[in-house]
C-alpha cells in the first residue's frame, strides 16, 4: 500500500507547490516567509497600539494647553 497522505499544498505567488516536494532549501525559505509574515503582522498591531496610545496622550496635552492656567493646576494637583 502508497502512502494516503493528503498533499500539503503551499500558495506562492497564485502556483500551488506540494511542500513535499520542495528542496529542503525552498522549505527554509518558505518557513522564514510564513514567520515573518507573522512578525509583521504583529508589528502593526503594537504600532496600532502605539498610535492609538499616543493619539491619547495628545489629545489630553491639547485638553491641558486649551484650559485656563487656574484649570490647569486644579487637574494637575
Amino acid at each position: 500500500m502508497g502512502n494516503n497522505k493528503e498533499p500539503q499544498l503551499v500558495n506562492i505567488d497564485g502556483t500551488e507547490y506540494d511542500f513535499a516536494d520542495l528542496t529542503d532549501q525552498q522549505k527554509v525559505m518558505f518557513e522564514h516567509c510564513i514567520d515573518l509574515d507573522r512578525k509583521i503582522a504583529s508589528c502593526r498591531f503594537q504600532l496600532d497600539q502605539l498610535s492609538v496610545g499616543k493619539d491619547a496622550f495628545l489629545n489630553i496635552l491639547k485638553q491641558s494647553l486649551a484650559s485656563t492656567p487656574a484649570e490647569a493646576e486644579e487637574k494637575a494637583a
